[in-house]
């Protein structure tokens, strides 16, 4: 089976994984429901059903995990010297503007470290399939003017915002006294 999410699973939930699927493997030799065992394994239904459709076709050995989708282009160890490198930050680099990881940078480093040529979006699923993730955009907008933002959140917003009511209107409607 093959598990496309978050570009593949780390060791220890691959194992997890395996051991779902031997003993979804078991239950289908006892001829259970797929929906009672997608409960039971907090799993959908429709993984049980291509699971079952994999074991009727292959037996145990096709309920075996093939491996990520995508072949990984970077051994443990120049994964282990690239992390270190990351976290020595990007000054080190001779990124000097700011202290901030893009992905435009990690490429560059990746071309100098190991002479491979990645892609931006390489580069992301690289760092994604390891846990790290990317939350800052790589440049402000022309526009930004740090100054001015905060002058209208001081002077401007107040005015717009105006004084807040001690009363408000309720949705409920009037209410009439029940005849008789």
């Amino acid at each position: 089976m093959r598990y496309a999410r978050r570009g593949g699973y780390t060791p220890v939930e691959e194992e997890k994984r395996k051991l779902l699927r031997l003993e979804a493997a078991e239950r289908f030799e006892h001829g259970d429901e797929a929906t009672v065992i997608a409960a039971d394994l907090r799993v959908t239904e429709r993984t049980v059903r291509r699971w079952r459709k994999a074991w009727r076709e292959g037996g145990i050995a096709a309920l075996t995990s093939k491996g990520p989708v995508s072949r990984e282009r970077q051994s443990v160890r120049e994964w282990d010297r690239l992390e270190a490198e990351l976290k020595r930050g990007p000054l080190t680099h001779g990124f000097s503007d700011d202290q901030r990881w893009t992905l435009g940078r990690i490429k560059t480093l990746t071309g100098r470290l190991f002479h491979k040529g990645y892609t931006v979006h390489e580069v992301a699923k690289l760092l994604k399939r390891h846990g790290w993730s990317c939350q800052v955009p790589v440049r402000h907008a022309v526009e930004f003017d740090e100054e001015a933002i905060e002058t209208w959140k001081d002077e401007v917003w107040p005015r717009l915002k105006g004084q807040r009511l001690t009363w408000a209107p309720t949705s409920a409607p009037r209410t009439r006294r029940a005849r008789d």
